[in-house]
């Protein structure tokens, strides 16, 4: 059975600490754009490794998506986490 908010929205499913956690981040393809990104989840999640990033390019080019696995402690890491990817120039969208 779903709650709904006052507004008629279901409630957010809730997550239940620690957990794998995907995030993508989609951006502008250029030559620093991954290590950029990935200089965020070392220090918001640290311990990332390799076979945890996937990297997929637009059909053009001109833009990327990355999706890190982490290993989510809670919903304050998370909320800095997204915060800080937004920063980023090139990002366009955190998922």
């Amino acid at each position: 059975m779903q709650n709904i908010n006052s507004d008629n929205t279901p409630d957010a499913p809730k997550i239940t600490f620690p957990c794998r956690y995907p995030v993508k981040v989609m951006g502008e393809a250029h030559a620093t754009f991954h290590a950029e990104v990935r200089a965020v989840f070392n220090r918001h999640a640290p311990g990332v490794q390799d076979e945890h990033v996937s990297v997929r390019p637009s059909t053009k080019g001109n833009y990327v998506a990355i999706t890190v696995v982490i290993e989510a402690t809670g919903k304050e890491q998370l909320e800095f986490l997204f915060a800080e990817l937004k920063t980023l120039a090139a990002v366009k969208l955190v998922l």
